[in-house]
Order: C-alpha cells, then structure tokens, then sequence
C-alpha cells in the first residue's frame, strides 16, 4: 500500500504503511553512527538530542521508560535506569521488561497498552539499559514476545538488526534459538559496559600503573577471571592501560597484597628498547594507584592472581 501522509502544523500523522519500520530502521542507523563515534555507553544528553527524519526531528527518550515520540503510533524505545525504581533484570535466556506503574491500575496504560501492540504487530523497539548515573547502552532491535499481566512485566528478546526487513517466513522460522543466543550475547556485553564504567569511574579514568589518563586507551582488568568464578565489583578489578593490562593477564606483571607492582624475573633483566625499560621494567617496586573509599582491590584477590604469577 502506498504510503500517505497528512502534514499538519506539528507533525506527520500515518494513516499505515511502512513509515513505522522506516523510522525505526533509520533511529537504529543513527544509533549505529553515535556508537561508532562515542563507543557501546552512550551519555543522556546525547541520546536527547535525537536524530532527523525526512526534516522532523524525533527524539529517542524521555521520562519516561517506554516513549513513543509524536511522530510515531506505538513506543520506540524503552529504558532501564541505573538504580531505578523498575528491577528490570536479564534471565539466561530473555529481559524482563516491568509495566509502566506499579499496581494493576496501571494494566490498560496507554504505554503499556503499545507495548502490547508491539508485540503483536512484532515491531523492534530500541533498549537502551542504564550502564550508570546518565549513560546507557543501547541495545537493538529488541521484540516483545511476551505478556505478563500478573507479574506486570514483558519478556523482551534481542535479535539481529538484519531481520527487520527480512520475509516474514524467514524472520520467524528460527527465532526462538538465535534470540536466545544473542540476548545472552547481549547480557555479557552489558556485564561488561557495566563493570568498564564502575572501575574507570572509580579510577577516575587513570590506569593504575602507569596513570595513564586517556579513557580511549584504558581497559576494565579483572583481577579474578569471570572465568574462574571473579566477581563484577568494583575491589575485583583495576583501571589498565592497554598494554598494562595485557602485561598483567599474561602474568609479566603482578601485584601483591601490600599493592606493589612485581615485575617477572626474566622480563626484568630482558634488553629490548625503550618501551619495556620505561614501560614494564620501571614498574617493578612501584605502588599501584588506588582509588578513594572502599573501592581498592581486595587483597584476597590479589593474592590469589599473584601466587598464579609467581608461579608464571
């Protein structure tokens, strides 16, 4: 059907066609072009400025969680805050995604009522989850595939961009196991833009070696692998610069529970040039910069990784 179009003073208003999926496949386009310019975390003030759309501009957010800008019949995008008021958490497998409200007065809200309309139409929507105070992550295309009235709650999947504009046929056939791999896909890539945002926030975006303060250059190093059972906290991991922090996973480098730099015996009298001389080699004996309150790293930590090193 061909697609019409009344203009009024203030905006578009559809009567059906494709412009639904247009607008959501160019809002996910600009997504694209922001992460490439400012990384996976993106801030507020950035995500408010929106983006343009045959001369309309249309925003991403507001606040509320789930936003349907005006130009648009059902939501666009919905959003976690950091610490908010709504637990929305990620299961194995899928999001769940809370009600606007918080009673069963709520049931037949008019936001929670699009997401419905999402769903059965199976609209993509844009997630964008609260990494910290101000900065998300957005996540996209995600679908609701189902509703929880008495848990006041959607199940959210993710998916890939590519099936927006794949047949129908195609689309649906294998859903079920690419959304589950790619939400999971998705929930270690929010676990770690988490944890990257906690240790640089706590390090004030300088490595704890060598202060290096160049956000771009800097790395959220585990102390204890996710791999062997670390945890995401903050007295679980160090600010790196890159190659510090390549050094101190592969054990050329450690740091002991008095928070000395240790640097490995055979690198330690090696003759290679200048980077490792002023880079690894004069680290040995320093302190490792700690950041303020409770945030150092636990020394049973350390501990553990540098008996690992000292075994290297």
């Amino acid at each position: 059907m061909e697609v019409q179009y009344e203009r009024s003073k203030r905006c578009y208003y559809k009567i059906w066609g494709m412009t639904e999926i247009e607008i959501r496949t160019a809002a996910m386009n600009y997504l694209d072009v922001l992460r490439s310019k400012y990384g996976d975390v993106l801030k507020s003030e950035i995500l408010r400025l929106g983006f343009s759309f045959w001369d309309e501009k249309i925003h991403y957010v507001s606040q509320q969680g789930i936003f349907k800008p005006k130009q648009m019949e059902l939501p666009l995008t919905i959003t976690s805050v950091y610490n908010g008021p709504y637990q929305d958490n990620i299961t194995e497998d899928f999001l769940k995604y809370k009600y606007r409200g918080f009673d069963s007065s709520y049931l037949n809200h008019r936001d929670n009522v699009g997401l419905r309309e999402c769903m059965k139409k199976r609209l993509p929507l844009i997630y964008f989850h609260g990494i910290d105070k101000g900065k998300y992550m957005p996540i996209y295309p995600v679908f609701i595939i189902e509703d929880n009235p008495d848990q006041m709650e959607f199940l959210v999947a993710t998916d890939d961009i590519r099936v927006i504009n794949e047949p129908i046929a195609e689309k649906y056939s294998t859903e079920s196991y690419r959304r589950k791999y790619l939400t999971r896909e998705v929930k270690l890539r929010l676990h770690q833009a988490g944890f990257r945002e906690r240790i640089l926030k706590a390090y004030k975006e300088s490595c704890a070696f060598c202060r290096l303060r160049h956000a771009e250059l800097l790395d959220a190093a585990h102390i204890v692998p996710d791999s062997e059972g670390g945890t995401s906290e903050i007295q679980n991991g160090m600010a790196l610069c890159k190659i510090h922090h390549s050094a101190f996973d592969n054990y050329i480098l450690g740091v002991d529970t008095n928070y000395r730099i240790h640097v490995r015996e055979d690198i330690l009298h090696e003759i290679d040039g200048p980077m490792l001389k002023h880079g690894i080699q004069d680290m040995d004996g320093q302190f490792i910069h700690k950041p303020r309150g409770n945030n150092s790293p636990k020394r049973e930590y350390l501990d553990y990784k540098f008996q690992l090193f000292k075994s290297a």
